[in-house]
């Protein structure tokens, strides 16, 4: 290859490998949006867990939850933060509201698995745990 052809290659291999980059980045949590639905377990209980994860208009990221089971509820998140593939989320606890309920999970392609505990609104005290799983619907 003569020299400026060989310029134009390096180019352009590095703008595909900038533009890889970039999509990856937005493809993170935007790739997580949507429906998911499937099971908690812990504090001596069970049931549905159903979580959906969207971004308003401002950019910012949120979201729903609705639990089946003893207590079943709906409730909106309040903060939602990804990094990577791992979610955290807190939303507050309708049967108390004294209280709120910290979620974490990694998501695996169309699964997720994770943990949430019931906490005394600003403390780190945590009151129950356990677990949760769902898939993508």
């Amino acid at each position: 290859m003569t020299h400026p052809t060989r310029t134009l290659w390096i180019a352009a291999l590095v703008l595909c490998t900038a533009i890889a980059g970039l999509a990856a980045q937005r493809g993170g949590a935007d790739g997580l949006l949507g429906a998911w639905s499937g099971t908690w377990e812990g504090a001596g209980g069970s049931g549905g867990f159903a979580i959906t994860l969207e971004k308003a208009a401002d950019g910012a990221l949120g979201g729903k939850v609705a639990v089946t089971g003893e207590p079943a509820y709906d409730a909106t998140l309040k903060s939602v933060s990804f990094d990577g593939n791992k979610l955290t989320a807190k939303y507050d606890f309708p049967p108390d509201e004294r209280a709120e309920v910290i979620l974490a999970a990694t998501f695996e392609g169309q699964t997720a698995k994770g943990t949430w505990s019931v906490r005394e609104k600003g403390t780190n005290t945590e009151a129950i745990s356990g677990t949760w799983t769902v898939t993508r619907k």
